[in-house]
């Protein structure tokens, strides 16, 4: 999903034996190493972060809050069954 005008991206000082092993999938996927680049920076930034994992997760209905997990994990511990 493009909108607006491309942009650029330049890493800089990426160590030798990654570069190496970058340009060496880049060519056995038949891609230069910028289209290569491209297509994995786009598949890494679809990826949700853990963040955005559990912000999703919190903000579903029905589910127990943090809070909630915390105090029964606590009253469990300050009064054990059968103890």
């Amino acid at each position: 999903m493009m909108s607006g005008m491309p942009k650029h991206v330049q890493i800089r000082d990426v160590p030798d034996d990654v570069h190496a092993t970058l340009r060496t999938r880049a060519a056995a996927a038949g891609l230069s190493l910028s289209d290569y680049l491209r297509n994995e920076v786009i598949a890494f930034a679809a990826l949700p972060t853990v963040a955005e994992v559990l912000d999703r997760a919190q903000a579903r209905h029905g589910g127990v809050s943090r809070q909630e997990i915390v105090d029964v994990i606590r009253e469990m511990r300050d009064d054990p069954p059968g103890g």
